[in-house]
């Protein structure tokens, strides 16, 4: 991809963190494979992976165990003509064949393409022509859905995970071709730390996806970064409940532990009947989560008597039960977390959040709050301040707050978050225009509006308000809707809810409000006053919702962002009325 001199430059500075430049790495390993074979050979008999599906029995892998069959898949696309800079597709749910066939690639030298199943097909079939992939690991029970788009780019199947054995060209069977290979390898010697690892599709409300490009190095950055903020190290058990299709899922769960030289606990889906369960069977340590399985399990033990039952014995300890001894705290990000929800899963299981945030355009996570505060000061982050705050930068990186000119703003001033440091994407991938944006002022502009305050210590504790292109612009006023969203939550009678900006002739943007009811409670003209009615008692009116709409669903991406600009159209009849 050509870029400007001044882009690359930009990108450039983008990459430096407290002074330290790009090629000053933070981490000893020259590669992934570095990193496999040294946990491989300091504990082999160690587990390393759990895979539990959906129906049928577990599965256990050992460093030992995984890295056999890392290299004898890494062979096997050797043998398929995959070299290191080629580009490969997995298509499939959580699977521990997918996490073979990812460190395979990264062995190989090969870039890694994640596709999410659930995404239209014309999407998918955007991606996997755009990022120019060879070939596609695709579990069985997806290859009806996905053949067509496969044969017409001429892209090789490698099937996996129970099919019937299908006899096409460019079609094989992973199971039966991983035998007949050797599990002696060695990589190319040309395979580095800057070697490309993951292009990570963003999730944009509108308009084509943009590939971001990640490197071996940015995977072992970030997940150094996160093994030293949560004190994961050899023998930490870490639990995987999201997509490992997105960057949460793989760095913080998959690379993370084999960089510490921790376990996974990967399951095919997050089930909140099975959750806490896991937690305790497993002996996790650390989960990670999107605020909205906080949701989803809030709603279950106040909704249900047999499930609150349960959770009690659990985690008070009582009965047969396995108390959750070994529990530390929950990191979640990757979406927007309100203080109401905040407040309430804590003081209803009594289990610590660690709110973060990050991006995959900085491979994943840049900042926590700190693990080790008093509980006092845990509160006082996470609820004195209208929103619950995000954190503090950690070491692969450095974030600060922008004005439109890219200039540092004062304290408790609002502007855009912006990135820089080792853990930053090498670049979007042939998207010249969007790179000359967002390295505009050589950060990483991360198009989410926030501020910061700092402690009694001088350190910067951050604050997300929202997306810069979701910010409601009534009469030239910018609102912020997540604050809308925190107060719409705290509403006895509401399961969920989200603030909508739509087309208004009088205001340009007026606030509307998309609302999940809970079960008991009647959706009528009398619970719509009742809800702009609260929001009055808590918000300016200029900020207060003037339409209330029922739904049964709220549009969200895989990862539980809120999609508001799939909702707008919701609110047509109603841009023509004046609001009071």
């Amino acid at each position: 991809m050509i870029l400007s001199e001044n882009t690359t430059q930009n990108i450039h500075r983008a990459h430096y963190v407290n002074g330290i430049a790009p090629d000053k790495y933070l981490v000893k390993y020259r590669n992934i494979y570095e990193l496999l074979q040294y946990r491989a050979h300091l504990q082999p008999e160690v587990n390393f992976i759990t895979y539990y599906p959906d129906s049928g029995d577990k599965i256990t892998l050992t460093y030992a165990e995984l890295s056999e069959k890392v290299y004898k898949t890494a062979n096997l696309l050797k043998a398929k003509g995959i070299s290191p800079g080629d580009r490969i597709s997995t298509i499939s749910h959580n699977h521990i064949n997918t996490v073979i066939q990812y460190f395979a690639a990264w062995c190989l030298g090969a870039t890694v393409v994640p596709v999410n199943i659930s995404e239209e097909p014309e999407r998918i079939e955007y991606i996997l022509k755009s990022s120019h992939t060879k070939l596609a690991f695709i579990n069985g029970q997806y290859y009806d859905k996905f053949k067509e788009v496969l044969s017409r780019l001429s892209i090789q199947s490698i099937l996996h995970s129970g099919f019937t054995v299908i006899s096409e060209p460019g079609v094989s069977n992973f199971e039966n071709e991983l035998e007949s290979q050797s599990a002696d390898f060695t990589p190319d010697e040309s395979v580095s730390q800057e070697t490309e690892s993951l292009i990570v599709y963003t999730s944009g409300t509108t308009g084509l996806p943009k590939g971001v490009v990640l490197t071996q190095y940015n995977l072992l950055a970030d997940a150094d970064g996160i093994s030293k903020w949560h004190g994961i190290t050899k023998g930490t058990v870490m639990m995987c409940v999201l997509p490992i299709h997105h960057v949460n899922g793989t760095v913080v769960t998959i690379m993370t532990p084999m960089y510490a030289g921790g376990s996974l606990i990967l399951n095919q889906k997050f089930h909140t009947d099975n959750f806490f369960k896991r937690l305790a069977d497993e002996n996790v340590n650390i989960v990670s989560v999107v605020p909205t399985l906080l949701q989803f399990l809030c709603h279950d033990y106040e909704s249900s008597e047999r499930f609150r039952a349960y959770l009690n014995s659990l985690l008070s300890g009582e009965g047969t039960e396995v108390r959750l001894r070994a529990f530390r705290h929950i990191i979640c990000g990757a979406g927007p977390l309100t203080c109401e929800l905040v407040q309430k899963f804590e003081n209803l299981f009594g289990l610590k959040i660690v709110h973060g945030y990050g991006l995959s355009e900085t491979t994943c996570y840049s900042c926590f709050i700190p693990t080790e505060l008093s509980d006092t000061d845990h509160k006082k982050w996470l609820l004195d301040h209208g929103f619950p705050s995000i954190g503090i930068a950690f070491e692969p990186n450095e974030m600060d707050i922008h004005n439109e000119h890219g200039e540092s703003v004062p304290e408790n001033t609002r502007g855009e978050i912006v990135i820089r440091g080792h853990n930053v994407m090498k670049y979007y991938d042939e998207n010249a225009e969007a790179n000359d944006k967002t390295f505009e002022f050589g950060w990483f502009r991360s198009g989410d509006e926030g501020f910061y305050l700092n402690d009694n210590a001088g350190r910067k504790y951050f604050f997300i308000t929202g997306r810069l292109k979701e910010l409601i612009i009534r009469g030239g006023v910018n609102i912020a809707p997540l604050e809308i969203d925190e107060v719409l939550m705290s509403i006895p009678e509401i399961k969920s809810a989200i603030a909508v900006g739509f087309d208004n002739d009088w205001y340009g943007e007026e606030v509307g409000a998309l609302v999940l009811l809970k079960d008991n409670v009647t959706k009528s003209e009398e619970t719509k006053r009742k809800i702009i009615d609260h929001c009055r008692t808590k918000l300016p009116a200029y900020k207060s919702p003037k339409v209330v709409l029922f739904s049964d669903t709220i549009p969200v991406t895989s990862t539980g962002k809120y999609q508001r600009n799939k909702v707008k159209h919701l609110f047509s009849d109603f841009k023509t009325i004046q609001h009071k």
